[in-house]
Protein backbone atom coordinates (compact mmCIF):
# COMPACT_ATOMS: atom_id res chain seq x y z
CA UNK A 1 0.00 0.00 0.00
CA UNK A 2 1.58 3.28 -0.88
CA UNK A 3 0.97 6.20 1.05
CA UNK A 4 1.77 8.56 -1.55
CA UNK A 5 1.35 9.27 -4.82
CA UNK A 6 3.99 10.57 -7.82
CA UNK A 7 3.37 10.58 -11.27
CA UNK A 8 5.68 11.42 -13.97
CA UNK A 9 3.43 13.97 -15.53
CA UNK A 10 2.65 15.43 -12.39
CA UNK A 11 6.76 16.04 -11.63
CA UNK A 12 6.94 17.00 -15.21
CA UNK A 13 4.50 19.80 -14.66
CA UNK A 14 6.31 21.50 -11.42
CA UNK A 15 9.49 20.76 -12.67
CA UNK A 16 8.49 22.74 -15.65
CA UNK A 17 7.12 25.67 -13.51
CA UNK A 18 10.28 25.33 -11.27
CA UNK A 19 12.63 25.89 -14.37
CA UNK A 20 11.06 28.58 -16.20
CA UNK A 21 10.35 30.54 -12.47
CA UNK A 22 14.34 30.22 -11.82
CA UNK A 23 14.78 31.47 -15.49
CA UNK A 24 13.02 34.63 -14.61
CA UNK A 25 15.17 35.17 -11.54
CA UNK A 26 18.66 37.10 -11.29
CA UNK A 27 20.50 33.81 -10.46
CA UNK A 28 18.70 31.71 -12.36
CA UNK A 29 19.36 28.75 -9.43
CA UNK A 30 16.84 25.81 -9.07
CA UNK A 31 16.94 23.31 -5.75
CA UNK A 32 15.31 20.17 -6.27
CA UNK A 33 14.66 18.71 -2.63
CA UNK A 34 13.90 15.45 -2.18
CA UNK A 35 14.27 12.56 -0.15
CA UNK A 36 15.46 9.73 -3.18
CA UNK A 37 17.82 8.11 -0.87
CA UNK A 38 15.40 6.73 1.34
CA UNK A 39 12.24 6.60 -1.35
CA UNK A 40 13.86 5.67 -4.33
CA UNK A 41 10.65 4.58 -6.41
CA UNK A 42 8.56 8.13 -5.33
CA UNK A 43 11.11 10.45 -4.50
CA UNK A 44 13.46 9.17 -7.26
CA UNK A 45 10.48 9.81 -9.76
CA UNK A 46 10.58 13.25 -9.07
CA UNK A 47 13.81 14.27 -8.73
CA UNK A 48 15.04 12.43 -12.29
CA UNK A 49 12.07 13.79 -13.68
CA UNK A 50 13.03 17.39 -13.00
CA UNK A 51 16.63 16.83 -13.11
CA UNK A 52 16.14 15.54 -16.79
CA UNK A 53 14.11 18.82 -17.08
CA UNK A 54 16.64 20.79 -15.78
CA UNK A 55 18.96 19.44 -18.97
CA UNK A 56 16.54 21.54 -21.53
CA UNK A 57 17.42 24.73 -19.50
CA UNK A 58 21.12 24.69 -19.18
CA UNK A 59 21.28 28.37 -18.06
CA UNK A 60 19.49 27.27 -14.37
CA UNK A 61 22.01 26.33 -12.53
CA UNK A 62 20.06 23.11 -10.62
CA UNK A 63 21.37 20.90 -7.68
CA UNK A 64 20.24 18.39 -5.79
CA UNK A 65 19.65 18.30 -2.26
CA UNK A 66 18.01 16.23 0.10
CA UNK A 67 15.15 17.35 2.46
CA UNK A 68 16.95 16.84 5.89
CA UNK A 69 20.05 19.28 4.79
CA UNK A 70 17.63 21.41 2.89
CA UNK A 71 15.56 22.28 6.22
CA UNK A 72 19.11 22.79 7.97
CA UNK A 73 20.43 24.63 5.00
CA UNK A 74 17.35 27.18 5.29
CA UNK A 75 18.04 27.97 8.79
CA UNK A 76 21.54 28.51 8.82
CA UNK A 77 22.02 30.08 5.43
CA UNK A 78 18.92 30.70 3.74
CA UNK A 79 20.17 33.07 1.26
CA UNK A 80 21.78 30.78 -0.58
CA UNK A 81 18.18 29.54 -1.93
CA UNK A 82 17.01 31.59 -4.56
CA UNK A 83 13.76 28.79 -6.39
CA UNK A 84 13.08 25.48 -4.27
CA UNK A 85 11.46 22.83 -5.63
CA UNK A 86 9.59 19.53 -3.66
CA UNK A 87 6.87 17.07 -3.47
CA UNK A 88 4.06 18.42 -1.37
CA UNK A 89 4.66 17.09 1.65
CA UNK A 90 7.95 18.34 2.21
CA UNK A 91 6.75 21.54 0.34
CA UNK A 92 4.40 22.00 3.38
CA UNK A 93 6.63 21.34 6.05
CA UNK A 94 9.05 24.04 4.42
CA UNK A 95 6.57 26.31 3.92
CA UNK A 96 6.02 26.15 7.74
CA UNK A 97 9.38 26.27 8.43
CA UNK A 98 10.67 29.24 5.96
CA UNK A 99 7.89 31.23 7.51
CA UNK A 100 9.37 31.01 10.64
CA UNK A 101 12.17 32.32 9.47
CA UNK A 102 10.40 35.57 8.19
CA UNK A 103 8.41 36.64 11.71
CA UNK A 104 5.91 33.35 11.27
CA UNK A 105 2.60 32.73 9.69
CA UNK A 106 0.93 35.62 9.60
CA UNK A 107 3.17 37.51 7.82
CA UNK A 108 4.36 34.61 5.07
CA UNK A 109 1.88 33.97 2.06
CA UNK A 110 1.12 30.79 -0.16
CA UNK A 111 0.28 30.52 -4.10
CA UNK A 112 -1.20 26.85 -5.13
CA UNK A 113 -0.97 27.26 -9.22
CA UNK A 114 -2.33 24.74 -11.52
CA UNK A 115 -2.42 24.62 -15.27
CA UNK A 116 -5.86 26.52 -15.15
CA UNK A 117 -6.20 28.26 -11.75
CA UNK A 118 -3.92 29.85 -8.99
CA UNK A 119 -5.26 30.70 -5.46
CA UNK A 120 -3.07 32.63 -3.08
CA UNK A 121 -3.55 33.30 0.71
CA UNK A 122 -1.77 33.74 3.67
CA UNK A 123 -0.22 30.43 4.73
CA UNK A 124 -2.05 30.48 8.38
CA UNK A 125 -5.37 30.67 5.92
CA UNK A 126 -8.35 32.25 7.80
CA UNK A 127 -7.55 31.87 11.31
CA UNK A 128 -11.09 31.27 12.54
CA UNK A 129 -9.88 30.79 16.11
CA UNK A 130 -9.11 35.05 15.94
CA UNK A 131 -11.84 35.91 13.60
CA UNK A 132 -13.77 38.95 14.98
CA UNK A 133 -11.33 40.04 17.82
CA UNK A 134 -9.38 42.79 15.85
CA UNK A 135 -5.88 40.71 16.62
CA UNK A 136 -5.76 39.43 12.86
CA UNK A 137 -1.97 40.45 11.20
CA UNK A 138 -2.96 41.60 7.72
CA UNK A 139 0.30 40.68 6.24
CA UNK A 140 0.21 37.25 5.21
CA UNK A 141 -3.10 38.52 2.81
CA UNK A 142 -1.37 41.15 1.76
CA UNK A 143 1.61 39.06 0.60
CA UNK A 144 -0.85 36.55 -1.14
CA UNK A 145 -2.24 40.10 -2.79
CA UNK A 146 1.25 40.36 -4.11
CA UNK A 147 2.07 37.53 -5.45
CA UNK A 148 -1.30 37.21 -7.03
CA UNK A 149 -0.61 40.60 -8.74
CA UNK A 150 3.03 39.43 -10.12
CA UNK A 151 1.32 36.04 -11.41
CA UNK A 152 -1.61 37.79 -13.12
CA UNK A 153 1.55 40.18 -14.77
CA UNK A 154 0.33 42.69 -12.68
CA UNK A 155 4.22 43.72 -11.20
CA UNK A 156 3.42 47.89 -10.77
CA UNK A 157 0.70 47.18 -8.56
CA UNK A 158 2.43 43.90 -6.70
CA UNK A 159 5.36 46.54 -5.99
CA UNK A 160 3.44 49.53 -4.78
CA UNK A 161 1.22 47.27 -2.16
CA UNK A 162 4.58 45.98 -1.38
CA UNK A 163 6.10 49.11 -0.74
CA UNK A 164 3.35 50.61 0.98
CA UNK A 165 3.31 47.85 3.16
CA UNK A 166 6.87 47.83 3.92
CA UNK A 167 6.61 51.86 4.88
CA UNK A 168 3.66 50.70 7.47
CA UNK A 169 5.89 48.19 9.18
CA UNK A 170 8.98 50.66 9.44
CA UNK A 171 6.22 53.93 10.94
Amino acid sequence: IADTVITRKASSRIGEYALKLAMTRPRKQLHVAHKANVLPLTQGLFLNTVLEQAKNYPEVKTQDIIIDNCAMQLVIRPERFDVLVTTNLFGDIISDLTAGLVGGLGIAASGNIGLDNAIFEPVHGSAPDIAGKGVANPSGLLQGAILMLVHIGQPEAAARIKNAWLRTLED
